[in-house]
Order: structure tokens, then sequence, then C-alpha cells
């Protein structure tokens, strides 16, 4: 088996429009798709949720306010979880509460 990442992407990050009602189903929701996947034993680090405030430091040295604000869509976290293919590892990510959000999870696979 290999090791895949998958990278949490959400158009909106804006969690004080939730009800505290809503936070627990969400969080709820993410619990229970990471334990399923915890559950086959493919679930390699459980990642973390990302802050939404950062920097992004470029080529030439300048530092600026990020992460990456011309963009439309924020990462909001990440896993990595064992497959033993890139087609497995999507079936793997089917499900995810990023996607029923109109986000999305890219699956790259960890180069050895």
């Amino acid at each position: 088996m290999k090791d895949y990442l998958f990278l949490f992407r959400q158009p909106d990050y804006d969690y004080d429009q939730y009800t505290p009602e809503e936070m627990k189903i969400l969080a709820k929701d993410w619990a229970d798709w990471i334990g399923a996947i915890a559950a086959q034993n493919k679930l390699s680090s459980s990642g973390h949720r990302l802050a939404i405030e950062g920097k992004v430091l470029r080529a030439d040295g300048l530092l600026t306010d990020g992460p990456f604000v011309e963009i439309k869509e924020m990462l909001g976290g990440f896993i990595i979880v064992k497959a033993d293919s890139l087609q497995d590892a999507a079936l793997l990510a089917e499900n995810c509460p990023a996607t029923t959000a109109c986000g999305s999870v890219e699956i790259r696979a960890i180069a050895s």
C-alpha cells in the first residue's frame, strides 16, 4: 500500500454562519467519515484542520499575507490514507463532508 494525501478545499471559511447545532452536525459528519477510513485500517495520519490566517513566502523572498488570497478556494485541512492505487484512494474520498459543502478533495500520492 502507498500513502495518499487528501487536501480539503472549501470555497467559504466563514464558520460564523453556522449555528452551534449545525457545527455539531458538521463535526460529527467529519468524525464519522474519518472514523470509517480508520476502521478499515487505512488512515495513516489524521491530519489537522488548518487556520484561516497564514503567510506565503515566495521565491524572491517576498512574504505576503496568505494563504493564496487570490484564489477562491482555501485549504481547510488534510489527512493521509493508505491505498493500493490512486483509484482506491479516490474511493476512500467518496462521501467526504467537504464535497457536500461545495468543496473538493485533492488526492495526491506521496512520492517515496
